[in-house]
């Protein structure tokens, strides 16, 4: 998944509760799979930063020679500027591109 072309809101934003319960009838199962989907999706981005920054990492025992790296900086700040990874969940699950199945069905 490409989360940098997402169109999630970057600020705190009021969603309507029918259309969110919508696919599952319940919202409390919907808001649980929303939350999955979040924890994924956290996993990802921060599992994308850290290899990021591993490029940039310096192995050195001095305590010394702190510095900072432009480009680290750079790369950190694009990730803090992304929409929060509930954010995005909420925005694939109201798309219907969120999988979900019940145990319960025998389909």
């Amino acid at each position: 998944m490409d989360y940098k072309e997402t169109k999630a809101p970057v600020s705190t934003i009021t969603y309507d509760k029918d259309a969110i319960e919508a696919p599952t009838n319940n919202i409390y199962e919907a808001i649980s799979i929303i939350a999955k989907r979040a924890s994924q999706i956290n996993g990802d981005l921060k599992k994308e930063l850290l290899d990021k920054l591993d490029e940039f990492a310096t192995y050195n025992d001095s305590l010394e020679e702190v510095f900072e790296n432009k480009e680290q900086i750079e790369v950190s700040k694009f990730y803090e500027k992304l929409p929060k990874s509930t954010a995005i969940a909420v925005e694939e699950w109201l798309e219907g591109r969120v999988y979900h199945r019940s145990p319960q069905d025998k389909k």
